[in-house]
């Protein structure tokens, strides 16, 4: 029942379209129908190619914009490598400072140390000229000593003298007492050794130390040592 209301709507609308054309062509006449279907249609082609120009347009534009994008991205790329190179080229910069002034530093200290050096080496040049001095004047001396005093010096290891003196024990006069002396670091008349050993020997080196009388350093020994041997003869 449905389906023949259905049908019958169908033919009633088919009818009125029909009576609407025929009503339409007696008004207008069927030439300025077909005219307006023409201009219709001439307006469909037209609207369906500027359609189709702006969908190029339109996509063309969308691949421009992809293009600037992607322009960009490479563009934001760059400019974070050149970031990244920047740092790299100050970590750089900063380093070679640091460098730079660690060789400036080291630079100073060896000067430092070469003056350091010079003056070490002239103060040692100037000991040890003072040194070969004293030592000189005790070989000059040596025969006056012997002479008088019945002394012998002899000359041993590390530039060291040995002082014998003998005729200082009666009962047996070739009996030596002796002792040894070098000149210390400091320029100094230092008394390593001492046979038989002198209580009052640090006195006597201390004293010619002070008054650089070196003749009556020897005699106080010679002195020391006869005072000695009188005390164990007795």
């Amino acid at each position: 029942m449905c389906a023949v209301k259905t049908e019958d709507e169908i033919t009633v609308v088919e009818r009125e379209v029909k009576e609407f054309w025929t009503e339409l062509k007696s008004i207008y006449g069927a030439e300025q129908i077909n005219q307006t279907l023409a201009l219709r249609d001439s307006c469909k082609e037209s609207i369906k190619l500027l359609s189709e120009r702006w969908s190029k347009k339109l996509k063309e534009g969308d691949l421009m914009i992809d293009k600037i994008q992607e322009y960009r991205n490479e563009i934001l790329q760059q400019n974070k490598h050149i970031s990244e190179n920047e740092k790299h080229l100050t970590e750089i910069k900063s380093k070679l400072n640091q460098e730079e002034e660690q060789k400036k530093e080291l630079t100073d200290s060896i000067r430092e140390l070469k003056k350091e050096l010079m003056k070490k080496k002239e103060i040692i040049a100037s000991k040890n000229k003072a040194t070969k001095e004293k030592v000189e004047r005790l070989c000059r001396s040596k025969e006056l000593f012997e002479e008088r005093l019945g002394l012998e010096i002899r000359r041993i290891h590390n530039e060291q003298l040995q002082f014998i003196f003998r005729h200082i024990d009666h009962k047996d006069p070739d009996k030596p007492y002796m002792f040894t002396l070098s000149i210390n670091e400091q320029g100094d008349y230092e008394v390593t050794s001492c046979t038989p050993p002198l209580d009052c020997i640090s006195e006597f080196q201390l004293k010619v130390r002070e008054t650089n009388n070196f003749s009556a350093f020897i005699a106080n020994i010679r002195k020391a040592f006869t005072a000695l041997s009188f005390k164990q003869t007795t």
